[in-house]
């Protein structure tokens, strides 16, 4: 009897372990790479700088980039990317995406992509940004609700309105259940532009027929500019 009970508390401890390690395993997968805090280590020190030191010459740019910077640990590589991005050199943080994207350790990740878009956004890359969006489409990356609504008004912020009402569209085709906070950032980035509000507007209403959007008042943008007018003439 001591036997039996021995081996059905083995058998029960060995499936809590195995449970256990597969949450963990769950887990350490739920954050991405992409969302943890980037510290930069020496050897990644080095590979930036030099990268913006031989930016403008492509030959020995490109030699750097496959002799040392493929070299990098992963922690380095995606912190020297980051690095990039922050300080919005573009055409170096191109070249380290296409780098990290054929490492063996690299995974399709929406966080990746989406901090692309964003340094793309900011600085009204149009070309690089439709480039990056087949990418992650090819890898079948599909972005959250609050993930495309702070896309969308981030090209809007920097005045691309075709390209962000392209990934609007896309917005509204995903699987992704629509939330009301990603439609109400557009609606307020969508200010400026009344008659693609109010097709965006519509459209929330459909979507959450029981809230409310508040207009700004008509005569906003005319006081303002009545303001500046009469700030002029009394000078």
């Amino acid at each position: 009897m001591f036997v039996v009970v021995s081996a059905a508390l083995r058998g029960r401890f060995t499936l809590q372990r195995r449970f256990a390690s597969y949450a963990e395993a769950a887990s350490s997968h739920s954050l991405s790479i992409w969302r943890r805090k980037k510290e930069i280590g020496k050897e990644g020190l080095i590979a930036a700088k030099e990268l913006k030191r031989l930016q403008s010459n492509p030959v020995r740019l490109g030699r750097f980039i496959k002799s040392h910077v493929s070299r990098l640990l992963k922690s380095d590589l995606v912190a020297v990317l980051a690095e990039l991005q922050r300080q919005d050199l573009v055409p170096l943080s191109m070249k380290l995406y296409d780098v990290v994207r054929r490492e063996i350790w690299y995974r399709p990740d929406m966080f990746f992509y989406r901090d692309m878009l964003m340094m793309l956004a900011r600085n009204k890359m149009v070309e690089e940004s439709r480039q990056v969006w087949d990418d992650l489409k090819n890898e079948n990356i599909l972005f959250d609700q609050h993930t495309f609504g702070d896309l969308v008004r981030a090209f809007l912020d920097s005045g691309l309105l075709s390209e962000a009402m392209r990934i609007y569209e896309e917005m509204r085709s995903s699987p992704d259940p629509p939330l009301s906070l990603p439609y109400r950032v557009i609606l307020r980035g969508l200010i400026p532009y009344p008659e693609l509000r109010e097709k965006v507007k519509d459209d929330f209403l459909d979507l959450f027929p029981s809230m409310i959007v508040y207009d700004p008042p008509d005569d906003l943008l005319d006081d303002r500019d009545w303001r500046k007018g009469d700030r002029g003439s009394s000078d």
